[in-house]
């Protein structure tokens, strides 16, 4: 079982947790001399003189496709017991054979027969296909009561659930998608052994879905950086860039500000360039961790933590419910979910589809237009009574100029504030990547009504552009906890500045 929730993110391993860190990754604290301790010298006695300090060795670099080798070695092999279940098969379906007689040749009479005694038993010879008549109806194509056929039907049972186990399993391949997920998880301090297929897979699709950006960008980025070092005129052809992949103004202004100042220290060669434009919008991304926001998004332990889930109609809420329950019962947290969307039709059987696909149980009300905050209050007390860790709560689809509605959201929160006083509480605004700058009027309304502490961005697969994620953190100043890039429901995964800007401009 993989924790999504508990694996190291980031260029670094600082966030990683104690068993995500290799043994040899924790160091000790230099002991400081006690300047007590330390002996003295005569006075008369010469003064040595100070050793040169060493330089420091630089880092050896990682041989990346030694490292994806070693990592599609452990993945095959952590596969290689579901591949050998059916060879096992042979060997039973084999067994029932023995009580089959096997043709058995008759030995030789002790007296052998002259040529005239052969020559007088020609006719008798046709005596001899009888041992193939008697073994036939003994043979497994033909039916007869001996004949063990039970045995045989139900060693081909246990094969017939393989296809069902992972109907959505990609193949395995060591092709150019899998050296490119290895390289960008061994950059971030990963180490071979604890990749995992789930991660490989994810990042494949992540960089598909942000394929059209990603082509358009970099290719035309190439075409600036190339002509030498980075002057004026670049400058502002990567702002156009920007722009142009719904990056936003503000965080344009700001990646832009950036590149003028590093300009201005020295000239920029050609090939640092992309690299230096990375480093900005990571930094965009994670600004919100530098102003209170947890970098480390996952449920707390032995506490119940509530999701509230906020959108307008069409954003892909009750989808992303599915599959945020999807990732914490696979995860290891048992989870609820209460739908909370009396308004749209079909919307409880829509969430109660998707919970079925991970195993979670749905709190709802059978009647119609029945009063969300009822549910709301019935699901925090199932939750409560069943020591669920994540409760996550579906709300009705509103539009951010519908005062009513707005304000029903209002009474959801207060319900949630009152009657679970000591829960971890996260409200969490789903935006459609597709909409662009539409979506950011949105979620400035939906920050004051329903208190928004972070971002999913959805439907990053079509023809939606990536640099929405920097213009939603700029503009609100929220982190983004998950992305969104497929209709599956192992398709939206937690969110990493890392992998993201990687996946947007690696050629």
């Amino acid at each position: 079982m993989f924790n999504w929730f508990r694996r190291a993110l980031g260029k670094t391993e600082e966030n990683a947790t104690v068993e995500n860190q290799p043994a040899s990754s924790v160091t000790e604290a230099p002991e400081t001399p006690d300047p007590e301790a330390t002996t003295k010298l005569p006075p008369d006695s010469p003064i040595a003189p100070p050793e040169p300090e060493a330089t420091p060795e630089p880092e050896p670099k990682v041989d990346y496709l030694a490292w994806a080798k070693t990592a599609f070695q452990n993945i095959q092999a952590r596969q290689a017991p579901s591949l050998d279940t059916p060879t096992a098969a042979p060997e039973a379906v084999n067994h029932p054979t023995e009580n089959f007689p096997s043709p058995v040749i008759a030995p030789p009479p002790d007296n052998p027969p002259t040529p005239q005694d052969s020559a007088t038993n020609i006719p008798e010879a046709p005596s001899q296909p009888e041992i193939s008549v008697t073994t036939a109806p003994d043979s497994p194509p033909l039916p007869s009561p001996e004949t063990p056929v039970g045995e045989i039907t139900d060693l081909t049972v246990p094969a017939t659930p393989t296809p069902t186990t992972e109907p959505d399993a990609i193949p395995l391949a060591l092709d150019e998608g899998f050296l490119w997920s290895a390289e960008v998880l061994a950059s971030q301090g990963r180490r071979p052994e604890d990749v995992d297929l789930e991660e490989i897979t994810w990042l494949q699709k992540l960089r598909q879905g942000l394929g059209k950006t990603r082509r358009g960008l970099v290719n035309q980025l190439k075409a600036v950086v190339g002509r030498g070092p980075l002057g004026a005129d670049a400058v502002e052809d990567i702002e156009s860039l920007l722009l142009q992949a719904d990056v936003g103004v503000a965080a344009t202004d700001k990646i832009i500000q950036a590149l003028q100042t590093k300009i201005r220290q020295d000239a920029l060669p050609a090939d640092q360039a992309i690299d230096y434009l990375k480093q900005i919008l990571r930094d965009v991304l994670e600004e919100p961790f530098q102003n209170g926001y947890d970098p480390n998004f996952a449920p707390q332990k032995q506490r119940l933590n509530i999701w509230l889930m906020t959108g307008v109609n069409g954003v892909g809420k009750t989808t992303t419910i599915g599959k945020i329950a999807h990732v914490a019962s696979t995860s290891g947290y048992p989870c609820l979910v209460a739908a909370a969307d009396t308004f749209r039709a079909a919307a409880v059987e829509q969430v109660k589809i998707w919970a079925a696909r991970s195993g979670v149980e749905v709190i709802a009300n059978p009647g119609k237009n029945t009063d969300p905050a009822a549910v709301v209050f019935d699901g925090i007390s199932a939750a409560q009574s069943r020591h669920c860790e994540l409760l996550l709560i579906d709300t009705a689809g509103r539009l951010q100029n519908k005062q009513n509605l707005m304000e029903e959201l209002k009474k959801i929160r207060r319900i949630v504030d009152k009657k679970a006083p000591d829960a971890h509480i996260e409200s969490l605004l789903v935006l459609d990547a597709t909409l662009g700058q539409n979506g950011l009027r949105q979620a400035q309304v939906f920050a004051e009504a329903a208190q928004l502490t972070g971002v999913v961005i959805t439907k990053l697969d079509g023809t939606a552009k990536g640099g929405v994620a920097l213009a939603v953190v700029q503009e609100l100043g929220l982190p983004i906890r998950f992305i969104g890039a497929g209709e599956g429901i192992k398709d939206l995964r937690p969110f990493s500045s890392y992998e993201f800007v990687e996946a947007l401009l690696s050629s």
